[in-house]
């Protein structure tokens, strides 16, 4: 634990006195995050068991931001951008997944199923770092923001048939009918939960937990809120940063978004910052 708490410590150091230097000369954070995190790799030897921890933490961050980005894309936003998510989505992903497969395929003599994991793998972006650099130049809601953001949507979406496709390819067990009959029983379920909570609980809930007018309760029942259904999704198979952009869908539709906003920003561009330094560890 000593260990864990050093380590927290030396990272964030480095990669404050980093940031403060390029902050001046307009770099954004996140190049200092990077260095940050190569520094420490060479310099410092630390345990497998103190990086897991760390990485762990940090991953709070991109739960964080999505949950956010959800804040500002009611469901109301969301079809206004259909095309931006499912055409431009789908362009993105089949286009480069095709290309990197093809790839593969030809120059390194991988097999048609080692190929096509491959491509489609490396047609994923970070929506991490994406997202952070928009947000840091209040580029979201451009015109090439909304786009990015599409591309994003539908590629957390994608993972679902990708990780379908691989369990299908691997599985000697199960028939493709019965992966499928899984996917739709775990779609309809987490689907079925947001709708009911957005609806008939999540109102209510806030406006009880406002009635006592305490900002650490308040603000304990957000992350709460956040944690809890990011790992609901993530258990029935979905990404938990897809859950928490759900759940920052079902917040926006309330009165309670704009506080909410304001509370987890500080939570999320600290965590946020310590993902990219363990991601380059």
């Amino acid at each position: 634990m000593e260990h864990t708490l050093f380590v927290v410590v030396i990272t964030i150091a480095i990669a404050t006195l980093f940031n403060v230097f390029l902050k001046k000369i307009k770099i954004p954070t996140i190049i200092g995050y990077i260095l940050s995190g190569i520094i420490i790799a060479s310099i410092f030897r630390f345990d497998e068991n103190a990086k897991e921890t760390l990485s762990h933490v940090a991953e709070f961050g991109v739960v964080f931001l999505m949950f956010t980005i959800g804040l500002e894309f009611s469901v109301k936003h969301f079809r206004k951008m259909k095309q931006e998510v499912f055409a431009y989505g789908m362009l993105q992903v089949s286009i480069t997944g095709l290309l990197f497969s093809g790839i593969s395929y030809f120059l390194f003599d991988a097999n048609a199923k080692t190929s096509l994991v491959i491509g489609l793998a490396l047609a994923l972006s970070s929506t991490a770092i994406v997202l952070k650099v928009l947000n840091e130049n209040n580029e979201t809601h451009s015109g090439y923001g909304r786009i990015a953001l599409g591309v994003l949507l539908f590629q957390d979406l994608a993972v679902i048939p990708i990780l379908l496709m691989i369990s299908i390819f691997t599985s000697n067990d199960k028939s493709l009918g019965s992966l499928l009959v899984e996917l739709l029983i775990s779609a309809t379920i987490v689907f079925a939960v947001f709708f009911i909570a957005s609806r008939y609980v999540i109102e209510r809930y806030f406006g009880w937990i406002m009635s006592t007018k305490s900002e650490e309760i308040f603000l304990v029942s957000v992350l709460l809120f956040v944690i809890s259904t990011s790992f609901f999704a993530e258990s029935l198979g979905f990404s938990y940063s897809l859950g928490a952009f759900l759940a920052g869908m079902v917040l926006a539709e309330t009165k309670f978004r704009y506080k909410i906003e304001a509370d987890l920003v500080p939570f999320r561009d600290i965590l946020l910052g310590i993902f990219f330094v363990t991601l380059v560890m």
